[in-house]
């Protein structure tokens, strides 16, 4: 009866451990979907944002000043046309650039050239940081939504990761094939221990990782060494 009751009570505990496990587990993703969906939508509304505050009132004064023409002069001097397609050039470029962010060229053609794409920005922003980029020429054909996703992870890891403050920053990028698996390697080297431990230990990592392995079912795995933080996805 004893050796019955104890196993029913081992039973209970592991039961209860394991309940307990789920429901942490449960709960930190739940924490990292919630961040990923917080960190796409900042990134929707400072586009709308953008829009309104440039596009729309760019479009508005091109707008305004055809209207204001007089009406009997319908020949345009070559200083008024000069300006009215520097304006129009300007008004198509930002609607390109626009295009771009909310689904970033290439994305359905070639891996590689899309990541190339989103991290020329990177490159003039952060000027001050020494860049390495290693990219293949040629990619398997992945399914759009899962190299959005990537794309996506990169840059909210850029964005977790790397100030306009730090200096004597070193970033090494580099996408690679291996068997059936792709590899995307990122490692940050710091220029001391302080700066590392700070955003080694910010939670946004951790939602990061988190994500990225719900939504496509790969790996993501961030460690530290030496002065360097080094970041793995993998799917």
């Amino acid at each position: 009866m004893n050796n019955q009751l104890t196993i029913q009570i081992i039973i209970l505990i592991v039961y209860i451990i394991t309940l307990i496990l789920f429901v942490k587990s449960y709960y930190k993703v739940q924490q990292a979907i919630q961040w990923w969906s917080c960190q796409q939508s900042l990134k929707l509304f400072l586009e709308a944002e953008k829009i309104r505050d440039d596009l729309l009132q760019e479009s508005f004064i091109i707008r305004r000043s055809l209207e204001l023409l007089p009406v009997e002069s319908r020949e345009l001097s070559t200083n008024k046309t000069q300006e009215f397609l520097k304006k129009i050039d300007n008004f198509h470029q930002s609607l390109a650039q626009l295009s771009d962010r909310l689904f970033p060229v290439y994305l359905q053609d070639s891996l590689p050239f899309a990541i190339q794409s989103l991290l020329e920005p990177w490159l003039i922003s952060y000027s001050h940081i020494y860049f390495h980029i290693d990219l293949p020429s040629a990619w398997r054909q992945e399914p759009t939504e899962r190299s959005l996703v990537l794309l996506r992870a990169l840059e909210e890891l850029l964005k977790i990761t790397l100030s306009e403050a730090l200096t004597q920053t070193s970033i090494y990028i580099r996408l690679e094939q291996k068997a059936n698996l792709g590899y995307l390697w990122v490692q940050i080297n710091y220029p001391d221990v302080s700066t590392l431990v700070f955003y080694t230990n910010l939670p946004e990592l951790d939602y990061l990782c988190e994500s990225f392995k719900f939504l496509t079912s790969g790996k993501c795995v961030c460690r530290s060494k030496n002065l360097s933080l080094n970041c793995q996805f993998s799917w």
